[in-house]
C-alpha cells in the first residue's frame, strides 16, 4: 500500500522598503506539534507564545479526540453512538453535538454526497491503513445501503444522539480536523494572542495578520509534484485554507489506485477528473466539510454549492492541469506556476 500525505506550504514573505506608518515589530515564532486527530497538528506561535498555551490548545484537541474518533480507540462518545446503533440514544457531550448537528447540516447542502454516517464505507474500505483492499460488489452494496445522514435523530434539550438502523456508523472524520482548528482559534482569542498558525495535516487556519497588517501567504498543493511543490500563493488573514486531494491517501491494487475520498451514494472512490479542491472560508469546519463536499460534487455542481454561500470560495484543479475558481477566490490567489491553465 502507498500512503504519501502533502502538507499545504506555509511561510512567511517579509517585504522590505515597508511604507506602512506602524512601527516595524519582530515577530520570533515559535512551534509545538502533536500526533492527534491522525495528522501531525503544528501550532506555531508569532507573539506570546507561553508554554501554557500550547499545552491548553492541544489539550482541547486531545479532547476532541477521545470523544469523536473511531479509529485507533477502544472508546470514544461517537463509537458509543455506533454501538447502540438502532437500539436507543446516548448522551454526548456539547462538543459532539454541536459537531454532529454541523455535519448533518454540511451533509443537507452536499445532497448525501458529503454524509457523515459513511463509517460503514470507511471501515470497509481502510484506507489510510496497512490492511486497504477492494471490497467485494455485495459487501459495497451493503455499507451503502446503511448511510443516510437523514436517519440521525437529535435531541437538543438531552444532548442525546440516535441512529435509527442496526450497524449505522457516524464517521467525523471529514469535520473533527476543522472544528478542531475552530477551538484552537478561540484558545488564542481568550489570551489575546495576535499572530498564529494552526496547522492540522494541511487543514490550515491564518489566525490574524501577520506583520504590520500583511496577509499571511499559504502555498496551495501543486497535486502532481513529488517534491510537496506549490502551485500558487493564497493571501489571507484569519481565514481557513483547506485542500481536499486524490493524492493525500490511497492504495493501489492490481494496478489500479483507488483513493481515499468515498462517494457515499456509489461506494466507491469519486470517480472525476478531479485531483483536488481548496476552500477559503472564515471558519475551518465549514473548509473541512466543503472540501470533501465539493470535490465529490464535482466542478459544476460545486461551484454552484460554494457561490451560493456567503463568504466561501473554492479553486479545482483537474487531471488536465486546469484551473476552476470560484468568482471570488482569484481576489486571494496568485497562480505560480505556468504548467497550469486558469480557467474562466
Amino acid at each position: 500500500m502507498k500512503s504519501i500525505k502533502y502538507y499545504l506550504l506555509v511561510f512567511l514573505l517579509l517585504l522590505a522598503g515597508c511604507t506602512q506608518q506602524k512601527k516595524e515589530q519582530s515577530f520570533e515564532p515559535v512551534s509545538q506539534n502533536k500526533f492527534l486527530l491522525g495528522t501531525v497538528v503544528t501550532v506555531t506561535l508569532y507573539d506570546n507564545p507561553k508554554d501554557e498555551i500550547f499545552a491548553e490548545i492541544f489539550e482541547k484537541i486531545e479532547k476532541i479526540e477521545q470523544e469523536m474518533t473511531i479509529n485507533n480507540a477502544t472508546t470514544s462518545e461517537v463509537m458509543e453512538i455506533n454501538k447502540y446503533a438502532g437500539s436507543k440514544e446516548v448522551k454526548v457531550s456539547e462538543d459532539t453535538f454541536n459537531v454532529i448537528k454541523a455535519g448533518l447540516n454540511y451533509s443537507s447542502l452536499a445532497n448525501g454526497k458529503f454524509d457523515i454516517t459513511v463509517g460503514p464505507l470507511v471501515k470497509l474500505w481502510e484506507i489510510g491503513f496497512d490492511d486497504a483492499h477492494v471490497p467485494n460488489n455485495d459487501e459495497i452494496s451493503n455499507a451503502v445501503k446503511l448511510i443516510n445522514y437523514k436517519d440521525i435523530v437529535l435531541n437538543e434539550e438531552n444532548l442525546t444522539v440516535k441512529l435509527i438502523n442496526p450497524a449505522m456508523m457516524i464517521d467525523l472524520g471529514g469535520i473533527a480536523k476543522g472544528y478542531a482548528a475552530d477551538v484552537a482559534t478561540k484558545v488564542l482569542e481568550d489570551h489575546g494572542n495576535k499572530h498564529a498558525i494552526i496547522n492540522l495535516g494541511g487543514n490550515v487556519y491564518a489566525y490574524g495578520d501577520k506583520i504590520n497588517d500583511m496577509p499571511w501567504k499559504i502555498g496551495i498543493q501543486n497535486p502532481f509534484s513529488p517534491r510537496g511543490e506549490y502551485l500558487g500563493i493564497a493571501s489571507v488573514k484569519n481565514k481557513a485554507v483547506v485542500t481536499s486531494g486524490t493524492y493525500e491517501r490511497y492504495f493501489e491494487q492490481d494496478g489500479i489506485i483507488y483513493h481515499h475520498i468515498l462517494d457515499p451514494q456509489t461506494g466507491y472512490p469519486v470517480s472525476n477528473n478531479i485531483v483536488s479542491v481548496t476552500i477559503i472560508a472564515n471558519d475551518s469546519m465549514m473548509a473541512d466539510a466543503l472540501s470533501t463536499s465539493a470535490f465529490a460534487l464535482g466542478v459544476e455542481s460545486g461551484l454552484a454549492l460554494i457561490e451560493s454561500l456567503d463568504n466561501v470560495e473554492a479553486l479545482y484543479i483537474t487531471d488536465d492541469y486546469k484551473i476552476y475558481p470560484s468568482s471570488g477566490f482569484l481576489n486571494y490567489f496568485e497562480l505560480t506556476d505556468e504548467n497550469f491553465t486558469l480557467m474562466n
